[in-house]
């Protein structure tokens, strides 16, 4: 059954452009739950644009599925991860500039550094995954590096399917869709789990969950988008339903 991680990042982006206390992503939390989440993203980033360091501890305490902290391969964030002990550490690139994550993990250019990251983060008993382009080379050095997980980045796929206008026969589209795929093959023939997010939505959601092997998707902008007009539970069960669907 394929697994929906719903990243709340902008619950707390719409609470800092406040600077106070509301809306917490606690409570964001637990509702995702309540709608069926099987697990809860949050990107702890280095300058706290909006996840703070209090928001994950308390997650962390609450939650009843797993915990993926999105965070980058520094020193800072390795430590807080071996603390915090979420289920799931994902290392991905991060810009000071970037309004998202806006590509993957560059695990070939810094294979040795990705490699001292993992055991770390492996000796304290964490399950590592990498954010990455999907590109072979890119799944082959995650694979050498020693995670256990590579998540997909899905973005040009999505793009590529807005772009040209929603059509999933449309070659471009074809043409992303298959590289996903082909790395999702590769990263299971290495003994990895393929999960696969970024810039997915209610609309082009289904051809990536109906991917073989592909094992759990994080999604957060769309959910959270759509949970302004139909609150938080019912937003993540009408992404379960598609994804389900889709599995099947």
């Amino acid at each position: 059954m394929i697994e929906l991680g719903v990243n709340i990042d902008h619950v707390a982006t719409v609470r800092q452009a406040r600077r106070t206390y509301e809306p917490d992503p606690v409570w964001a939390a637990a509702e995702a739950q309540l709608g069926g989440a099987d697990g809860i993203t949050v990107h702890l980033r280095e300058d706290r644009r909006h996840i703070q360091d209090h928001d994950v501890r308390r997650i962390k305490e609450m939650c009843h599925v797993k915990l993926n902290l999105e965070m980058a391969a520094t020193d800072e964030m390795i430590a807080i991860a071996c603390d915090l002990r979420p289920q799931l550490a994902m290392l991905v690139p991060e810009g000071r500039m970037e309004v998202t994550t806006e590509g993957g993990l560059d695990v070939a250019g810094k294979l040795h550094r990705m490699t001292d990251a993992v055991k770390c983060l492996s000796d304290a008993g964490l399950v590592v995954s990498a954010f990455i382009d999907p590109e072979p080379a890119q799944v082959e050095a995650a694979a050498e590096a020693g995670f256990g997980v590579c998540e997909v980045h899905t973005g040009p796929y999505a793009h590529a399917f807005h772009d040209c206008g929603q059509r999933i026969d449309h070659p471009t589209v074809v043409r992303e869709l298959g590289k996903v795929a082909d790395a999702g093959q590769r990263i299971v023939d290495a003994g990895m789990r393929f999960n696969a997010g970024h810039a997915l939505n209610y609309v082009n959601v289904q051809p990536i969950a109906s991917l073989p092997e592909v094992r759990e998707l994080h999604i957060g902008h769309a959910i959270v988008s759509r949970a302004v007009f139909v609150g938080l539970r019912q937003a993540v069960r009408e992404m379960k339903v598609l994804m389900s669907e889709a599995a099947r």
